[in-house]
Parts: C-alpha cells; structure tokens; sequence
C-alpha cells in the first residue's frame, strides 16, 4: 500500500484543490437548491474520466454517486454540498486571509467535499483502472435539512463503511451524539393588548416552562452531559393583542450511550408538574426527531489505517465522540459503519464567520486517500 499511497499523494494537486474548493463556495447552495453545484461538480468529475451516477433524490435534486474500482465498494467518502441559508446573500462566497479561507459553507462542509473531490482525482490519475481499490464518492443533498439525499442513497447501497467529511478539525470520531428535537406549544387566551387582564398570555406561559424546564438538574451545563439548546420561539401574531399561541424548539444532543426514547419520558416526566406553579397553563409537548447515538470503538480497519498515516503528514491522531447531529445517525441506524473526519470546526459553523485553514483540506485529501487505498 506504501508505494501505491505516495504515489496518489504526490498527485494531489494544492492549486487544483483550492480553486475546487474556492468555486465550491462560490456556488449558493443552500438545503433544496442543490442543482447548480451538483452540476459543476459532474462536469468536474466526468471531465477527469470518473464513472458519475445521477441519484434522483427529487426533481431537480439528485445525489452524485462516482465509483472506481471492478467490485462493489465496501467504503464510500460522503460529503454533502447543501449549506444554511446565507446570513447576506450579497456577501456569501469565499474570502482568502492568507491561509484561511472563509465562506459559508467553508466548514460545513465545502471543504471537505473539496478534499475528497482532489483525493479522487489523484486516485485516478496515480493509478492505472486494474490497480484502482473499489471505493466510491457519494455527493449528497439535503444534509442541512432532513438528510433525505443519504436516505435516498440507502435504499440502494449498503457499505460498510462511510467516511463522512463534517468539521471535525481533522479529529477521527468514532463515536457520534444522538439527537432529539423537542417541540412546546402554550395555549392562552386573546385579549386586546391594552386589557391583558382579560387574557391568558401564552407567551408568558412558554417563558415560565422554559425557565423551570431549564433550569433541572437534567440540563444543567455545569453538571449534565446533555446539551440542551433553545433553538426556535415564536408566538400568534393578529395585531395588537395578547398572543394566544406560542411555539418553541428545543435541540438536545445526547451522549452515545442515552436513549433519546428514554430521554422522551423523562422530559414529560418534568412538565407535568409545572400547571401546578404556572396558572392556567395549557401545554403540549411533541417529539418530531429522535436518532440515537452510537459508538464504534477505536479497534477497527480505518482508525489502523490512521495511526499509520497521521504521523506520515505530521499529525497527532485525537479521538472524539461528534456533538452534532449529522447523516451519520442515518447511516449508522441502516447498518452502516460511520467514521467522522473533516476539515474545520463545528464552532464556526453555521455562523457568518465560517472558516478553515486550508493546510487542514489538503491534509484532509491526503488523509481520505489514504483510507480509500487502506479500508477498500
């Protein structure tokens, strides 16, 4: 594998990978328009020889699946190419600080899909069709909202393994949080906003069960393992009244080992005390998304091929559990092994400071190389 591997990496290329990377973030590609990147990146990919499949995820949407090798990959590099909503749409591409590069997107994960878009190209250039390891390349859409590009690709495809490029600052996670999405509803009663008297304030209700809720020893910072995080608030709106409606999301990122089921009691469990110390609350609790945490240990072929290679590209290899949620609960509940590994960081993600350090890509593409060549 030694000689094999220095070969592909002698063919990646730092200028082709940051022009990649740069044209990526140049394309808005938020959750549900998804074409236009998609497009480029087949045209990139077709235009190098690769054998790139159309997924059809809906119309107009679709997953790019690209395969080498003459069996049935058993490990699949995935990136999504979805982003958030762009805080200012006049002001989303990429900006270049000398080696940093910021753009939303840039973590999460443009950079990422970037690396193994390079790793790719250097796999298919280094090596000859019948010394090629069967891998593929799967370019999904729809990460950012309900992960349905993955769902769509495992009606059809079970790896074994997947290696999932999310900023993880080039850490290797193994083991990955689960996830629950809380939803609270208070109900009050209208009144004009000058006799509040008259009404029951369904805002005021929501605030109340947010402080008690918050404020058990279930979700305390300093003490929980669980991150509980308000994500959503929002009330009736009818013009200069009291509101009558009130809505909340609650985002809860669990430890592998907890059972979002469990946690489901639990939380229904607290509230129902709380009409005792809030008066006339009329509360509805739901639970639209569970997805369990998992944990795959460190003694498995990815992470040997790691401890080889870190120390070739003069990284110290650091495991991790993931904290967010991400397709890989999905893979992982189908059956399919999920490793954790990109360039970047959650910190930045999502917000209109989003960078990376682009030493941290082209690492990022050795590194994928390496697991393609060592895992296939």
């Amino acid at each position: 594998m030694i000689a094999r591997l220095e070969k592909v990496w002698r063919a990646i290329n730092p200028e082709r990978l940051r022009s990649t990377f740069l044209n990526l973030l140049d394309i808005y590609s938020p959750s549900g328009k998804e074409e236009d990147i998609q497009l480029h990146l087949e045209e990139l990919l077709s235009r190098a020889g690769c054998r790139v499949e159309r997924q059809e995820v809906e119309q107009d949407r679709y997953n790019l699946r690209v395969t080498m090798g003459s069996a049935e990959p058993r490990l699949y590099l995935v990136g999504h190419v979805d982003t958030v909503p762009a805080w200012d749409l006049d002001d989303f591409g990429p900006q270049q600080d000398g080696g940093i590069i910021r753009g939303l997107g840039s973590a999460d994960m443009k950079g990422g899909c970037a690396a193994m878009v390079e790793a790719w190209l250097a796999l298919t250039e280094a090596l000859k069709p019948d010394e090629r390891p069967s891998v593929g390349l799967l370019l999904v859409v729809g990460e950012e909202e309900n992960g349905d590009g993955s769902a769509e690709f495992l009606r059809s495809c079970s790896p074994d393994w997947v290696v999932i490029g999310e900023p993880t600052g080039l850490t290797a996670k193994c083991a990955h949080y689960g996830y629950l999405e809380a939803g609270f509803v208070t109900r009050g009663l209208r009144s004009h906003s000058s006799l509040p008297e008259l009404g029951h304030n369904a805002v005021e209700s929501m605030l109340r069960v947010l402080l008690f809720l918050g404020s058990d020893p279930l979700f305390d910072r300093a003490t929980s393992d669980i991150v509980y995080s308000i994500r959503e608030m929002r009330s009736s709106q009818a013009g200069f009244v009291v509101p009558d409606r009130c809505e909340t999301w609650i985002d809860l990122h669990l430890p592998p080992a907890h059972d979002p089921i469990a946690l489901q009691s639990e939380i229904r469990r607290i509230v129902a005390g709380f009409d005792r110390s809030i008066p006339g609350l009329d509360l509805e609790v739901s639970f639209d998304f569970a997805s369990a945490g998992y944990s795959l240990g460190s003694d498995n072929i990815l992470m040997q091929v790691l401890r080889d290679v870190y120390p070739r590209i003069g990284l110290t290899l650091e495991m991790d559990a993931f904290r967010s949620h991400s397709d890989g609960n999905l893979f992982f509940a189908a059956g399919v092994k999920p490793l954790i590994l990109g360039p970047g960081y959650l910190e930045t993600a999502h917000t209109p400071d989003e960078r990376v350090d682009f030493e941290e890509v082209t690492a990022a593409a050795r590194i994928y190389a390496a697991l393609c060549l060592g895992a296939h």
